[in-house]
């Protein structure tokens, strides 16, 4: 037997997810070209800015140099405008040369000076596009394999080459029934269960060999919208990666804290019986020392204890173990329970107690 005693138990829920990186970007091109040569480790950790595929810069490197050639002509072309524009000024002051020609040097030399801005942006332009044949890293993260290889001729915004994805934090997405989240809300309302702090809501996940994650996440939020098809609402759980464990696309198990109940009844889920009907039962030790049939209303089970709603109250002593040759009224001598996978065969002291006042009655 155990004895029932109120406790403060976590409302959770567990939920299947898959693992998706906080960040993720296709590195492509951004210039036409060859590939020279891949500079990365494939699977390796990178910073953003590293150089991870070097592109042939010899045509890139012609085209800066007749950038700056246009601009030196420009910077010609420019200085004798101003020259020009000059002397007429010195011509104009003496009556020598007309308004008319004055004002033609002058539009002249704005137009050597547009002209020299232009080549001046042509060369700037050349020069990106020579820093282009760099392709690098535009985050931090780990590198997936290589999509192309030395010698592939590759063109601007075309092919990818390589992905990088953000994995020391990832999210956990996991969807849950919306009938759920109307259940927790009548229960708040009512004031049944005491809402989780903002921000303080843990999240545990196990592995899909069943072994739990070391490290404890939290809950970001859940979706405004449900999905028609499935009646889902979306969680997103954030949970840190320091070893990169968690690999995108990975199935887990969330466990998602999501409220506190106080003075709530809980017993071994091995006490639970089912009559014909269906309905939830559980044996209990009278005060005479016999079996009592009691039905019970049983909410959530989370691990191998259940939640007793309704038909057990504090320090009822429900059977847990050797249904086998008991039924209702049937005499028996208690023994206390304790849970075989806690390692643990100490009795508690509350069922210790009421051993020792349930001897001391029948003898009286």
């Amino acid at each position: 037997v155990v004895v029932v005693q109120p406790q403060r138990i976590s409302i959770a829920s567990e939920l299947p997810g898959r693992i998706s990186p906080t960040r993720i970007a296709e590195v492509r091109p951004r210039v036409n070209g060859i590939i020279e040569e891949r500079v990365f480790e494939q699977g390796s950790e990178v910073s953003a800015g590293d150089v991870l595929f070097r592109l042939d810069r010899s045509t890139y490197e012609v085209a800066v140099d007749a950038a700056h050639a246009t601009v030196a002509r420009a910077e010609a072309v420019l200085a004798d405008a101003l020259q020009t524009e000059r002397r007429y000024a010195s011509l104009k002051e003496r009556n020598v040369a007309s308004e008319a020609e004055f004002d033609a040097t002058e539009r002249a030399t704005l137009q050597a000076k547009a002209a020299l801005a232009e080549a001046r942006a042509q060369l700037r332009a050349a020069e990106i596009n020579l820093g282009y044949t760099e392709i690098r890293a535009p985050i931090s993260g780990r590198t997936g394999r290589a999509l192309t290889t030395e010698g592939a001729l590759v063109s601007a915004q075309g092919e990818v080459l390589t992905t990088i994805q953000q994995l020391d934090v990832v999210y956990a997405d996991m969807q849950q029934p919306v009938s759920e989240l109307l259940r927790l809300r009548r229960a708040l309302a009512a004031g049944e269960i005491t809402e989780v702090a903002p921000g303080a809501a843990e999240v545990r996940l196990y592995l899909d060999d069943g072994t739990l994650y070391p490290h404890p996440g939290k809950l970001l939020f859940s979706e405004a919208s449900v999905e028609r098809t499935s009646g889902q609402v979306t969680l997103r759980a954030e949970l840190p990666n320091p070893e990169g464990t968690l690999l995108p696309g990975m199935y887990v198990r969330v466990w998602v804290e999501q409220a506190v109940r106080d003075a709530a009844i809980a017993i071994p889920s091995q006490a639970l019986r089912r009559d014909a009907s269906g309905q939830a039962q559980v044996m209990l030790v009278s005060a005479q020392g016999t079996v009592e049939m009691h039905p019970v209303t049983a909410t959530r089970t989370s691990g191998r204890t259940v939640t007793i709603e309704e038909g057990l109250a504090a320090d009822d002593m429900v059977i847990v173990d050797g249904f086998q040759k008991i039924g209702p009224g049937a005499p028996v001598s208690p023994v206390c329970w304790t849970d075989p996978a806690s390692g643990d065969d100490t009795p508690p002291e509350a069922c210790a107690r009421a051993l020792d006042a349930l001897q001391t009655e029948q003898t009286n």
